[in-house]
């Protein structure tokens, strides 16, 4: 296994890790009563999913 020659710097590392920033998680409107979820989930108010009711 292969050892760096020299040590990164800081501003190095912190330019490599500047993607790693976490980001908001998507959500998605209910298609019957508009309320936001996480999507491909069923609403947790009405029980819809795909303008199916499946849940009760």
């Amino acid at each position: 296994m292969s050892v760096p020659k020299k040590r990164k710097t800081k501003a190095a590392s912190r330019r490599h890790g500047s993607h790693f920033a976490i980001k908001g998680k998507s959500t998605v409107k209910c298609s019957n009563c508009g309320v936001t979820l996480l999507p491909h989930r069923a609403c947790a108010k009405c029980g819809y999913y795909k303008g199916e009711k499946k849940l009760k």
